[in-house]
């Protein structure tokens, strides 16, 4: 059996109000009828007797004052009340007056006189409720007058009770039905209100599918505009991406031709006994120059895609000793420009993540900075903060916003991965990185805002020691390959 709550969510919103609508219809008739209207009754019985001990006080302060004369003036007020019937009871001797005294209250007087006999015996001075009698209801109340034994018995039926009733029940009802219609009104516009925008985001989102040009623009501030803004803007980041990928992929297949048409020309004249680099040795080594530079290009295109799944796979509780990490950088770099200074303020560190994306990050930076720095190249390792700056030219503003996106294009129109990749490494490894312009050039940071906790300093230790055991190992490896090579 399907649950209310499951059936409820498969609705339309639509669907859901007007169920709710009904849900509230019932809940409110079950409330009236049961709740409200027994408070009803319970109110009007209190306003019967209440009303009934009002008309006959003043009968019990004129026998209180002078019992011995009952005179005429008496009698004809006892009978003169037009809503309830007032009447006398001495030892259980009832004295009706005027009109009062008929054939049809005399079930009722005598029900009356056998309820101030009680009265007498219980010793209770005030008596009230109702009683049914000849299929019509009363209510009665009886008050002892404290001279000569004289009670004080008022009557009347429901025919008052009920117009009374009737009355209040149809107030409560008219001001009910026109709150909750009020209500109702304004909930219809408010859901309307919620279901036209969520219709034109729908739409929307389906013509987009569609690959159709369309606008989308809601006047409203609340949560549905924000999220109508963030759809638009999505959809503005996707076509730019999209048209940035196009035009990647048309100067990537650009870069990887020039190589491949140059081995290629240079292995046909060499099988033609060609050589147009003066000599074998010379051509050769261009085939061998541009087809480094492929594998370049090739890595840098897969390590992009495989970069984050290999960082977050395999660096769970992993450190790296940065001073490790810029030391042989900057020994496998000093010879790309020997004329460039590198400048090292390095403090024993460890960052977060794997020592393999660290170096990759590292020298792509370095990469960068090779080939724009004037005389010197300074990097400065701290506490969760690595700069690497140069005196190189600085950055237009706008490139500054979009230095580290994938598929941007870089100085010369060229598509430079190397940046995409160290952004990646940083956030696959939760640190942060910039660039920014200095006085004197450019200079690029990774970093956190908060230092690590230092509650698991005694696990990192151990990392820190498998790290450098690992690196240890690494070394003798690479040493048998070069004693073997």
């Amino acid at each position: 059996m399907k649950r209310p709550v499951n059936l409820f969510r498969r609705l339309s919103l639509t669907q859901q109000v007007f169920a709710l609508i009904l849900l509230f219809l019932a809940f409110f008739a079950a409330f009236f009828f049961v709740f409200l209207s027994k408070n009803i009754d319970t109110t009007l019985a209190e306003q019967m007797y209440d009303l009934m001990a009002a008309r006959q006080q003043p009968i019990v302060n004129i026998i209180q004052r002078n019992a011995e004369i009952l005179d005429e003036d008496f009698y004809e007020f006892m009978s003169s009340d037009t809503i309830q019937t007032n009447c006398l009871i001495q030892r259980n001797q009832v004295l009706a007056f005027g009109d009062n005294n008929t054939q049809e209250h005399q079930a009722v007087y005598n029900f009356l006189g056998s309820e101030c006999k009680d009265m007498e015996k219980t010793g209770v001075d005030i008596k009230t409720g109702t009683v049914i009698i000849d299929h019509i209801g009363y209510y009665y109340r009886i008050q002892n007058a404290g001279t000569l034994n004289f009670y004080v018995a008022s009557f009347m039926d429901e025919t008052y009770s009920t117009s009374l009733r009737d009355s209040v029940i149809d107030s409560t009802v008219y001001v009910t039905v026109l709150a909750f219609s009020l209500i109702l009104l304004i909930m219809i516009v408010w859901v309307f209100s919620i279901i036209h925008p969520l219709n034109q985001i729908k739409s929307y989102i389906e013509q987009i599918k569609q690959g159709k040009q369309v606008e989308l623009y809601l006047n409203r501030e609340d949560e549905i505009g924000e999220v109508a803004n963030a759809l638009v803007t999505m959809k503005d980041e996707l076509t730019r991406q999209e048209k940035a990928k196009e035009e990647m992929i048309h100067n990537i297949s650009h870069d990887l031709k020039t190589p491949i048409a140059t081995i290629k020309s240079y292995s046909e004249s060499i099988k033609d006994g060609i050589y147009p680099y003066g000599t074998l040795e010379g051509s050769v080594d261009v085939i061998l120059d541009n087809a480094q530079r492929l594998e370049d290009k090739v890595h840098n295109l897969l390590y992009l895609n495989r970069v984050e799944y290999l960082v977050t796979s395999d660096s769970e509780g992993v450190v790296t000793n940065m001073k490790e990490v810029v030391e042989e950088v900057v020994l496998n770099s000093a010879v790309i420009r020997s004329e460039i200074r590198v400048i090292t303020e390095v403090e024993e560190v460890f960052f977060d993540g794997l020592l393999e994306s660290w170096r990759v990050a590292i020298e792509n930076i370095m990469d960068n900075a090779f080939r724009y720095a004037k005389s010197y190249i300074k990097i400065t390792v701290t506490e969760d903060d690595l700069k690497i700056s140069n005196d190189g030219p600085k950055m237009p503003e706008d490139r500054i916003e979009s230095l580290f996106r994938p598929y941007e294009k870089g100085e010369g129109g060229r598509f430079g991965l190397g940046l995409s990749i160290v952004s990646k490494v940083a956030k696959a490894n939760k640190y942060k990185v910039k660039g920014y312009n200095t006085e004197d050039g450019v200079c690029f940071r990774i970093y956190r805002d908060k230092p690590k906790s230092r509650k698991n300093d005694s696990k990192k230790k151990d990392n820190r020691k498998e790290s450098h055991k690992k690196g240890e190992r690494d070394e003798d490896r690479n040493n048998w390959h070069r004693s073997n090579s």
